[in-house]
C-alpha cells in the first residue's frame, strides 16, 4: 500500500503539469503591430508592421508613419517566440529580430549598416484595423 500512494501522486502531478501547459495562450505574431522606433534616422521611427500566415509561410510588410509605400519582408520566420525578417529601405538591408513578449507586445532590433536600433511593437486591436 505504501508503495501505491506516490506512484498515484505522480500521475496526478503529471497530469496538472500537463494540462497547465496546454492551456498557455499561444503567442501568434499574425496581424498589424504598431512600432517606435525613436533612435532610427527621422521619418522612419514609427510605422506599422503587418504579418501574416498563408500556404504554411509567414508573410510581413512595413509601413512608415506619413507614408503608403510598403516595404515588403523577406525570410520571414516565426519560431518559438521570436519572429525574423529582412527587407530593403531605400538600398539598405535591415534584418529585424524580435521576441514575443505576450501577444501584445513585442521587442527587439533592426540591425543595418550603421548599427542597431531598438524596436518596440505593439499590437493593433482588430477593431481599429476594420476602419
Amino acid at each position: 500500500m505504501k508503495k501505491i500512494i506516490p506512484h498515484v501522486l505522480m500521475i496526478i502531478l503529471s497530469i496538472n503539469i500537463t494540462a497547465a501547459q496546454t492551456s498557455k495562450a499561444k503567442k501568434d505574431p499574425v496581424g498589424d503591430w504598431k512600432f517606435e522606433a525613436p533612435y532610427a534616422p527621422e521619418s522612419y521611427t514609427s510605422g506599422i508592421i503587418t504579418f501574416s500566415f498563408a500556404e504554411k509561410k509567414y508573410s510581413a510588410y512595413m509601413k512608415f508613419t506619413g507614408s503608403d509605400y510598403k516595404y515588403p519582408g523577406a525570410n520571414v520566420k516565426f519560431e518559438r517566440d521570436s519572429v525574423f525578417l529582412s527587407l530593403y529601405v531605400e538600398s539598405e538591408y535591415i534584418a529585424i529580430r524580435m521576441k514575443l513578449e505576450d501577444n501584445s507586445k513585442m521587442s527587439g532590433k533592426a540591425v543595418y549598416s550603421e548599427g542597431e536600433i531598438p524596436l518596440t511593437l505593439t499590437r493593433v486591436p482588430a477593431e481599429s484595423q476594420k476602419k
